[in-house]
């Protein structure tokens, strides 16, 4: 008879003695490694109200706020920045670059260090950084703004991955990143409008400090560190010990992360460029169909800052519960719903996009409608992105994940996108003598790069599709601390070569 708590292979398979307290000599990354790492340790039971969670999670939201609308008042003030500084477009993007750069430099180092000390002190120190630099120079103040929002990015979505799971999970992280949006679209209207009540674009840069200031005290007094995976174990959570290169590896064999990390990258290009040059190409747009005088002198017409900034609010709310909604509603009926879920939002924002650059030219208010369209179709992506790495991903990885996620997809996503496009559109402008028109004309040939960036995310996430429902399958014993010999049979196929005899599972 079989002791308790052991387990055998049905057939005379050789299967490795394994024991959950003992030490792995498996390779890493297969799927039983780390087990015994992952087990709770003694003593690290950790109580943390519901209520407690979801004030933590409403400070989290609230600094998520404050991030974006900082990172777009840039955005809402641009027109007045060019007149001011007499610069191109291409100059003006680097404004945008120098904060990304600054941005997806320190993600991996605050991904390391989230995912082995106190994420809540992490997340301080990054925010202090980012409130003390904000009054200086321009160019340097958007690079070292940067370091606060890398702490943070990094490390808020994982605390809230470990303060729930499933359903609530779901919820809150859409809660969490409909801010994104939202965050975005007041950081145009509140730049542009306080530009205009000021008369001076800068003061529009001295707004979000101030509401920092609140941010900071609210995450020191309200926001717990929960252990890693506190979540899934009941409030116990889950310790590794292993190396950064060995976190780096671990993720790059899992195809869901690899995949869906590439279609968020193209949903960054799109939403970078997009969100810094829209205002500026409906302005321009108005001035080609002669309903607004060009801008020669700061402040310049805020109407379109206003108007996009409340389109961007409204389709994030929208695109975001929505794309939560189907999510849940078909996770359980169809396994890799959610990357299609985000395969079908970039795919379908293409043509709107497209068509929007197009009807420019002719009718604005058909702009809009499009651009609303595209941008719900979008943001359908935000919340379910973050949720699909949060399952495919152990809990003591998630930070490393986050941050190496951030790397690459401000690396060749938005960080060079505005850029990009900038330079693009100055290169075709050049090529003819300059009008408000051919103005126009070459930032709408520029942008015609976002459809097709759009496209090929798409294409990401619908490979991704293919191996989503495997991958969660492989993350969720570990994430447990228990697997089925059912599912260690099935798996046997992708280990090494092991020299022991059986598995033993400790009860």
């Amino acid at each position: 008879m079989e002791p308790k708590g052991s387990v055998t292979s049905p057939r005379d398979i050789p299967i490795p003695r394994w024991s959950l307290s003992s030490s792995s000599g498996l390779h890493y990354g297969s799927f039983v490694n780390s087990l015994s790492s992952l087990t709770p340790q003694a003593g690290e039971k950790a109580s943390i109200s519901p209520r407690r969670a979801y004030i933590a999670v409403a400070v989290l939201c609230y600094i998520n706020l404050l991030n974006y609308m900082e990172r777009y008042t840039i955005a809402g003030v641009l027109l007045n920045i060019q007149k001011f500084f007499d610069i191109n477009d291409s100059i003006a993007a680097l404004l945008q670059t120098a904060f990304i750069c600054s941005f997806l430099l320190l993600a991996p180092l605050f991904g390391y260090l989230g995912d082995r000390y106190n994420r809540k002190y992490i997340m301080i120190g990054g925010l202090c950084v980012w409130l003390v630099t904000l009054f200086w120079l321009l160019m340097l103040l958007r690079a070292l703004v940067g370091v606060g929002e890398a702490s943070y990015s990094t490390i808020a979505p994982t605390i809230i991955g470990d303060l729930f799971v499933g359903t609530q999970r779901s919820a809150m992280i859409c809660v969490f990143y409909i801010f994104i949006p939202v965050g975005s679209g007041l950081g145009y209207i509140t730049g542009a409008g306080i530009a205009t009540v000021t008369g001076d674009w800068r003061w529009a840069l001295r707004v979000t400090p101030i509401m920092g200031l609140v941010g900071l005290f609210l995450l020191v007094f309200l926001c717990p560190n929960p252990p890693r995976g506190a979540a899934e174990t009941h409030g116990e959570g889950v310790t590794e010990q292993s190396s950064y290169l060995e976190d780096i590896k671990y993720l790059l064999k899992n195809k869901s992360y690899v995949l869906s990390t590439l279609g968020v990258t193209a949903t960054a290009f799109l939403v970078g460029a997009l969100g810094f040059w829209t205002p500026n190409f409906l302005s321009r747009a108005q001035v080609f169909q002669g309903l607004q005088l060009p801008c020669k002198t700061e402040p310049c017409n805020p109407t379109d800052s206003y108007i996009f900034g409340a389109v961007t609010v409204v389709t994030g709310i929208l695109g975001g519960c929505l794309g939560t909604g189907l999510s849940r509603w078909f996770r359980n009926k169809v396994p890799n719903a959610d990357p299609l879920i985000c395969a079908v939002g970039l795919l379908g924002s293409a043509p709107c996009l497209f068509i929007a650059l197009f009807v420019a030219s002719a009718n604005i208010p058909t702009t809009y409608v499009f651009i609303f369209i595209g941008e719900v179709l979008i943001s359908l992506n935000w919340a379910v992105m973050a949720d699909i790495l949060l399952y495919v991903v152990v809990p003591t990885r998630r930070s490393t994940a986050e941050a190496l996620q951030i790397s690459v997809c401000h690396l060749l996503g938005d960080a060079g996108s505005p850029y990009l496009v900038g330079v693009i559109s100055d290169a075709i402008r050049r090529s003819k003598p300059t009008t408000h028109s051919w103005d126009f004309d070459s930032l709408k040939y520029s942008l015609l790069l976002c459809p097709f960036v759009g496209i090929v995310g798409g294409v990401f996430f619908l490979l991704t599709a293919f191996y989503i429902a495997e991958d969660r399958k492989a993350a969720l014993p570990l994430v447990e601390g228990t697997c089925s010999l059912d599912l260690l049979v099935t798996q046997r196929q992708n280990w090494p070569r092991l020299d022991k005899d059986s598995i033993v599972f400790v009860s």
